[in-house]
């Protein structure tokens, strides 16, 4: 992996990908997801990737995750080269270090709230207890409720306390406020906000919704699968004054 990642006094790099291309064959035409993509996502930092749909944005999270390999380049979880990893070893990176949060909450709806959440804590090396994770997200008073008693911005934070359990390095969420409003949207953001400062996640949202940058300590503009532009905001906006 590279020495840039820990020079100049910056954090480490949890994650390091270098020359990222991911080509989808649909039929008789070769689609180009990810065009020579490198990025690395810091320890501790909370970056936004933002662009328009079909820009590159969730590929580049997949494969970041290990939900996805690339077409070619190479991705570095700490030393480990991730894409030399084989299946059992990618599903063991995803359980072990990575939490996932996704647009629609995939919550199991026989399950209560703690036993959504005890399906991850069951599985995990150092994990928090459900209650914890359930108030850490302003859900102690509901960890009985199943997901039909709760709202969508309920059921997003019981996805997000499921994602943060296992306590990963890393969490990553694919257009978390896509499905909700902006008063519920809000609340989601500044859930996952907390996660990010409280306990040090290195956290990596995406979302089209550009306001939310300004909440990120970096930003990253993808176009056409290509980095257009890599921004840190020198002033982070709070995130009860974001609008949109």
């Amino acid at each position: 992996m590279s020495d840039s990642a820990s020079s100049g006094g910056a954090p480490p790099a949890v994650l390091d990908a270098q020359g990222i291309t991911k080509t989808y064959r649909m039929g008789e035409v070769d689609v180009h997801a990810l065009r020579g993509v490198d990025i690395q996502l810091l320890k501790g930092e909370f970056m936004v990737l933002i662009g328009a749909s079909g820009s590159g944005k969730s590929t580049l999270l997949n494969i970041l995750g290990g939900l996805d390999v690339p077409t070619e380049g190479r991705v570095f979880y700490g030393d480990w080269e991730l894409t030399q990893a084989d299946d059992a070893e990618l599903t063991k990176y995803r359980r072990d270090n990575v939490g996932f949060v996704f647009q629609f909450y995939n919550l199991i709806p026989s399950l209560t709230a703690r036993e959504n959440v005890e399906l991850v804590t069951e599985i995990s090396l150092d994990p928090m207890d459900p209650a914890d994770a359930l108030d850490m997200v302003g859900l102690g008073d509901r960890i009985d409720h199943f997901p039909a008693q709760l709202s969508g911005g309920e059921q997003q934070r019981v996805a997000i306390a499921r994602a943060v359990a296992k306590q990963p390095s890393v969490l990553m969420c694919d257009e978390p406020t896509g499905a909700l409003d902006y008063k519920t949207g809000l609340r989601v953001l500044e859930v996952i906000d907390r996660v990010n400062r409280e306990l040090g996640t290195t956290t990596a949202v995406i979302t089209h919704n550009v306001p939310i940058a300004a909440m990120a300590d970096r930003v990253v503009s993808l176009a056409d699968g290509r980095i257009e532009s890599v921004h840190e905001n020198a002033e982070k906006i709070a995130v009860e004054d974001i609008r949109w």
